[in-house]
């Protein structure tokens, strides 16, 4: 790993939760504010997108960018962390928490 590529995967580790940055916001915080493309080459090769989340960089303009693992992929990881993030934050219905354990105790019976 280059270190470019380490300061590109660092930086994208301060994305928080629930949000998204673009490709140029990962370059100026690398150290490199010219090399927004590079920069999707060097997600491109993250060897752990699991825990490295570099579906939250996006294109400028709002458009999604690429993903190692799909573009489809990319946009459900995004809803599924803006989801998680409001129910944190409780910037949701009171009863989407508890739907959501509902249906948790009906899966979980059965499978017994």
């Amino acid at each position: 790993m280059t270190e470019f590529e380490r300061r590109v995967l660092k930086a994208v580790l301060k994305i928080p939760l629930g949000q998204t940055r673009t490709y140029k916001w990962v370059a100026e915080k690398a150290g490199f504010p010219e090399a927004s493309r590079a920069v999707g080459q060097a997600l491109n090769k993250n060897p752990y997108p699991i825990i490295i989340p570099c579906h939250r960089v996006v294109a400028s303009g709002g458009k999604l960018g690429g993903y190692s693992r799909g573009v489809m992929a990319k946009k459900r990881l995004l809803n599924l962390e803006k989801k998680i993030y409001n129910v944190i934050n409780s910037k949701c219905p009171p009863d989407f928490v508890g739907q959501a354990k509902f249906k948790m105790k009906n899966v979980l019976k059965r499978k017994r």
